[in-house]
């Protein structure tokens, strides 16, 4: 199979492995930064509900459904700009299609629940400058920058993500580490703080989140296992 199979997402209950797999990932990261309200949502619970009675779900349940599926549903597009544009080409069509479908579960679930969750704006290289250049103008190669797409956007994602689960992430850490990362994977910073590393280090099982993702749906997909294995071996790294 393929990624085309992601397609037939239509109902929240199609969507129930899709958030499981996102909440994991932002607890994962949260509990390893030692994070506050990680137990706010019981992500599990929340996935039977939205399979079952979405409108059951509670006020804040249904944020950080419709957190995950906005988040998810706005990140191709921000991060194939920092990638080849071979890769931009191929993988924008299907992101769009993904996007539509899971905006519109979204909207499902918000007014069936009553809540209001606005999508996050991802930076793009266009938005950004590191010592007055982009920060793709020192990076070559199809593996540099996708693991500086990702490092930047997963950033990004989890801020928004860990707010609609009720997570207490620092502000300033966030902005940190986002000017650390930039600056890092541009080649003009040698290294990453101590704390910004160990962040990135969590942010980068995102490779979990991709295999969740292709066995929920019995993708079998090529471009996933590519995903995995070089967000893996970035985690690895960074260890």
């Amino acid at each position: 199979m393929t990624v085309a199979r992601l397609r037939s997402l239509s109902t929240p209950a199609d969507a129930a492995d899709w958030y499981a797999a996102g909440r994991a990932y932002t607890r994962r990261v949260a509990e390893g930064m030692d994070f506050d309200g990680v137990d706010r949502i019981d992500g599990a619970d929340v996935a039977a509900t939205l399979r079952t009675d979405p409108a059951g779900l509670s006020p804040r349940e249904a944020e950080s459904v419709v957190g995950v599926l906005l988040g998810d549903a706005v990140y191709s597009e921000p991060f194939c700009a920092w990638m080849p544009t071979w890769y931009e080409l191929a993988v924008v069509p299907l992101a769009r299609v993904l996007e539509r479908r899971l905006r519109t579960i979204a909207r499902e679930v918000a007014a069936a629940t009553g809540v209001v969750v606005t999508a996050p704006r991802l930076s793009r290289p266009r938005d950004t400058l590191v010592a007055g250049r982009s920060p793709l103008a020192g990076v070559s190669g199809f593996r540099e920058r996708f693991v500086l797409a990702a490092a930047v956007t997963h950033v990004e994602w989890f801020g928004h993500a860990a707010a609609a689960d009720g997570i207490d992430v620092p502000a300033a850490l966030l902005d940190r580490t986002r000017r650390e990362t930039l600056a890092y994977y541009a080649g003009i910073r040698p290294t990453l703080s101590p704390r910004v590393r160990r962040f990135q280090h969590l942010l980068f099982s995102d490779d979990d989140w991709v295999r969740d993702v292709d066995a929920a749906y019995g993708l079998d997909s090529w471009l996933f296992a590519l995903w995995a294995r070089l967000l893996g071996a970035e985690r690895r790294r960074l260890a």
